[in-house]
């Protein structure tokens, strides 16, 4: 796993503007400054102020056109990077305090399925963590984590149960750079029921989660189930724009003929 890198200028600036728009300092409907504007403030070139305006445009933050300025749109919070790759940032975010309850942790080989979500061999080494994640003290979600082992091993000498897990990595020198997640509901094993003080038989949100560093390389695959109760989802979308989320049934088989 690669050290971390400083952040290029494109992703300083969009950050910039993406705090102080969803701060309220720029509120919706507002104007941004002009891109020679832009370019001088950060004393740059017109492409990372274009690669950007580029990445707020996606992100449904801002509508902007050939030969005109930007616009703030409305928007509902969007979750950073910390957000997804973390339930503790994610929970933090959302106002509750975050706590868990870590129920094993070991290296062990690697089943199947997670070699080939790690593109390792079946067997190899990997760090297993398995904890129940807590929202003011409420079972919120189940993780099952499972960490190649140039990143487990510094797994296996941390508290998984204080603050943030990738923060802590990241304090290491080891960061992530890319995620895929994909999400379904499904029925739940009883034993995963009493973990979030469910009644035998309940749904949950599936979500499996997929993170790679800096070079492409697959480090962590995280199973988690959800409470599905409340779960709420929001996203910002603009013609011609493509989006991040993808809705499917893929996972059911009630449509099937």
């Amino acid at each position: 796993m690669s050290a971390r890198r400083a952040p290029q200028q494109h992703m300083k600036i969009a950050e910039h503007l993406r705090s102080k728009i969803l701060s309220g300092d720029i509120p919706a409907g507002s104007l941004l400054p002009s891109e020679a504007e832009l370019c001088e403030e950060f004393s740059t070139s017109r492409g990372p102020v274009r690669q950007a305006l580029a990445s707020l445009r996606t992100e449904g933050i801002i509508s902007s056109g050939r030969g005109r300025r930007s616009v703030v749109l409305p928007h509902e919070k969007t979750e950073t990077f910390e957000t997804f790759i973390s339930n503790y940032d994610w929970i933090e975010s959302n106002g509750w305090e975050a706590s868990s309850k870590t129920l094993w942790m070991a290296r062990c080989p690697a089943p199947e399925h997670i070699s080939q979500m790690l593109s390792i061999n079946e067997g190899d080494p990997v760090v297993f963590l398995h904890r129940v994640r807590s929202a003011n003290g409420i079972p919120i979600a189940v993780e099952r984590s499972y960490f190649t082992l140039p990143v487990g091993k510094h797994v296996l000498y941390m508290d998984p149960d204080q603050g943030s897990l990738h923060a802590k990595l990241r304090d290491v020198g080891l960061g992530l750079d890319h995620g895929r997640r994909e999400m379904y509901g499904k029925v739940i094993a009883d034993e995963d029921a009493k973990h979030l003080e469910l009644e035998p038989g309940s749904s949950a949100m599936v979500s499996k989660l997929l993170l790679s560093d800096h070079n492409g390389t697959p480090v962590e695959y995280t199973e988690m189930l959800h409470v599905l109760e409340g779960m709420t989802i929001t996203y910002n979308y603009i013609a011609g724009t493509p989006s991040p989320l993808d809705i499917s049934m893929r996972h059911s088989t009630r449509y099937e003929k």
